[in-house]
């Protein structure tokens, strides 16, 4: 391992010196941590680009997603449905209607 001579400002090597203390980390440790960041940018670069780029493309995703969904039906058009359905519901025609289709087996036996 080489030896690396730096200068700093005194206060900035107290100060330092006294954070990573409080994180149980010698200043030689921490600067080192600091240079493999530095050298190994590109690849945290490029990361955090895919990321937002991921990210972008999730939320175009989403976008088109809610754009092609039908709107929910209003309040006006379920009032209208179930007052249709309600009607419906116990006319003895509209089930006689959906019983007998032209071609369904009732009419063809009526037809012999």
């Amino acid at each position: 391992m080489s030896n690396l001579t730096i200068s700093l400002d005194d206060e900035l090597i107290k100060q330092a010196r006294i954070r990573v203390a409080q994180q149980g980390t010698s200043l030689s440790a921490k600067v080192r941590e600091l240079l493999q960041h530095y050298v190994n940018g590109t690849d945290d670069a490029t990361k955090r680009l895919r990321e937002e780029d991921t990210a972008k493309l999730m939320q175009a995703i989403e976008s088109a997603t809610l754009a092609t969904q039908a709107p929910p039906p209003s309040a006006q058009s379920l009032a209208k449905a179930t007052l249709r359905e309600g009607l419906y519901a116990d006319d003895f025609r509209a089930k006689d209607r959906t019983l007998i289709s032209p071609g369904s087996a009732a009419e063809q036996q009526e037809a012999q």
